[in-house]
């Protein structure tokens, strides 16, 4: 499921993937598990598709070599699954995206909780790192909410590529908080992603009264940059927070936290709001479903995608959303983007992919 919330996660929507390959990922849409501690247990895990389930074999066990390629289809995969779950969201008008958040926590909750029972990890957590859990929960489940709002307000392909400018901000705020190196080459693709951005917000003050391309008025496409602008803030921070605890904390603990947290802040926002209710469409219902079912199978497979393949690749790969919003803006909207939306992706996509580039050489060295 999609910061990224996100990822990501997004969760971890995620696009804040992590572009050094010892950096737990993120997906604005979810983090993935790849090296997550548990306790040495063979048997078929249905969540992670494989058996013995791989984040629970010993580390001492040969594995076989994964099938050339295999890492980088996984990641092809998950960017569809995401993209799709994207479009779901687009499409249910009636529900608010604060409603919608709350559905998608119920969904997970229910995966979430066997998978616990099952690796006998509690639901409380190491007690150094609770504060920590707290703050994943909290900052994850708002850089959803926050996406799931930019989705509904603006296109699908500028919500998506906007939510891309998160390795940026993680970029800096692992800088300032880790202590992590920020280097001139960051700086460069921190203004690509800025000129991508303004590219697609265009305020009036350089572009003039242009408002072709937007679907809603210019103040609703100003809300809805808002909101993608704030998920990939909350994303980065969500993926810094994730850095700090390392392997310390079971991958479904860290999911838990996740959605409890985010199902009773969106009920208390709904309360606010007045906005609580249930579909009244049989068909907005079942589009809530295949948010769940689709955000899960995209999270299953980027998991295993950087269980098997180096970060850098999975990056460069993890672009592909922006190339599935733009197709199914086409596609089920009849929207083609502007040749402005077209210039920002280049620029925010070359940005990531640059970024991807440079951290996968220098841990190749």
């Amino acid at each position: 499921m999609r910061p990224q919330d996100s990822t990501g996660v997004a969760e971890l929507e995620e696009p804040g993937l992590p572009l050094t390959d010892d950096a737990p990922p993120d997906a604005t849409e979810e983090p993935a598990a790849a090296e997550a501690a548990g306790a040495p247990d063979r048997g078929s895990c249905w969540l992670c598709l494989s058996s013995p389930c791989c984040s629970r074999t010993e580390p001492e066990a040969k594995k076989k070599a994964p099938c050339p390629g295999l890492g980088l289809f996984y990641t092809l995969l998950s960017a569809f699954l995401f993209s799709v779950s994207s479009l779901f969201v687009k499409k249910v008008q009636d529900v608010h995206a604060v409603e919608i958040s709350a559905f998608r926590c119920v969904f997970q909750m229910l995966v979430v909780i066997p998978c616990l029972i099952y690796r006998k990890t509690g639901f409380i957590g190491p007690k150094g790192q609770r504060i920590f859990l707290i703050l994943r929960g909290v900052l994850g489940s708002t850089a959803m909410m926050l996406i799931y709002y930019a989705y509904q307000t603006m296109s699908l392909a500028d919500a998506t590529v906007i939510t891309f400018s998160s390795p940026v901000f993680t970029s800096i705020f692992a800088w300032i908080c880790l202590k992590e190196k920020y280097s001139p080459w960051d700086a460069l693709f921190t203004v690509f992603t800025i000129t991508g951005v303004i590219l697609i917000v265009r305020p009036p003050f350089l572009f003039g009264s242009d408002t072709s391309g937007m679907e809603e008025s210019y103040s609703g496409h100003l809300k809805g940059t808002f909101a993608a602008i704030g998920s990939a803030v909350f994303a980065a921070s969500t993926l810094v927070i994730l850095r700090k605890m390392g392997k310390s904390v079971d991958y479904f603990l860290s999911i838990w936290y996740y959605v409890v947290l985010g199902l009773v802040e969106s009920v208390i926002i709904l309360s606010v709001l007045g906005e609580w209710s249930l579909p009244y469409c049989g068909l907005d219902r079942l589009f809530l479903i295949f948010i769940g079912l689709f955000g899960l199978g995209g999270q299953i497979f980027i998991t295993k995608a950087l269980q098997i393949e180096k970060a850098g690749p999975v990056a460069i790969m993890k672009t592909m959303d922006v190339v599935f919003a733009f197709i199914f803006q086409i596609i089920f909207f009849n929207n083609v983007p502007t040749w402005w939306t077209v210039g920002g992706a280049f620029c925010v996509v070359a940005s990531n992919v640059g970024a991807a580039i440079r951290k996968w050489y220098q841990s190749s060295k």
